[in-house]
């Protein structure tokens, strides 16, 4: 498998801030998007987003937490619900999740009496969501906080299963954006990628809810992981990286056919 070969361009062992899915990760997703939208799509987000990409404006909902004003959307960014349960049949939290959060975006954007300026903000939100719901950790169990309370060690330096998925093996791969998410797209068919955009919202969070058991069978607290686990779970974490990209493409071409 192509995705195999990218083990070969693995390379150190940088820790970065706890970043969700990491700006580079944000970045692979909105560039894969950008290569699938219709024309239509394409036109009226070019618009929306003032020219800018989807790359560029998939960090936006992390670089407004620095603005407490923004809090109320922090409880977006994730969802929490028993490992043996579909979100579904979950409670939901009065605060939001990333499901709420990205229904309401498609609900603001697809209404007519929004604002362009709420069109704006709520899209560039629904770019970022989209990522955040493909990283298991963002789909995991309420009481470890999503694996920022396991704590283990990447190449010897201190983090924690959340960040580890977020971005230290991102950013060690030691690729760019674009890249790596050229890379990720040009490995997937036509047929491939529309299996991979089969599915709704539901069914991606419960994937990824089902793929966090995995990742925290995968570590020991206190664990010191390198080069084997990357080599075990990169073919994961790309795949999640390229299924958010396709994924977000299919929700934003249906928003603006």
């Amino acid at each position: 498998m192509r995705l195999a070969v990218l083990f070969i361009l693995f390379m150190g062992h940088f820790c970065s801030a706890n970043l969700i899915w990491s700006k580079t990760g944000h970045r692979v997703t909105g560039h894969i998007a950008q290569k699938h939208l219709s024309r239509k799509a394409e036109r009226a987000i070019n618009d929306l987003l003032d020219g800018h990409s989807l790359a560029f404006a998939a960090t936006y909902a992390d670089e407004i937490k620095a603005d407490r004003s923004f809090s109320k959307y922090s409880a977006w960014h994730y969802v929490n619900y028993p490992m043996d349960m579909g979100y579904e049949d979950s409670e939901k939290s009065p605060y939001g999740d990333v499901v709420q959060g990205i229904e309401f975006c498609k609900k603001v954007i697809l209404d007519g009496a929004s604002s362009r300026k709420d069109k704006v903000f709520h899209l560039k939100m629904l770019i970022h969501l989209i990522g955040d719901m493909h990283q298991p950790m963002h789909a995991g169990r309420a009481e470890d906080r999503g694996g920022n309370d396991i704590q283990i060690q990447w190449f010897g330096e201190g983090t924690n299963l959340h960040r580890l998925w977020d971005s230290n093996m991102i950013n060690s791969y030691g690729m760019t954006y674009y890249e790596l998410g050229d890379e990720l797209e040009q490995s997937v068919s036509k047929q491939e990628r529309k299996r991979l955009q089969e599915g709704t919202i539901y069914e991606w969070v419960d994937e990824s809810h089902t793929l966090a058991a995995q990742v925290y069978a995968s570590v020991s607290v206190g664990e010191d992981l390198r080069y084997q686990y990357g080599y075990q779970y990169n073919d994961l974490l790309f795949s999640q990286l390229q299924k958010a990209g396709f994924r977000l493409a299919k929700v934003l071409n249906e928003l603006f056919s």
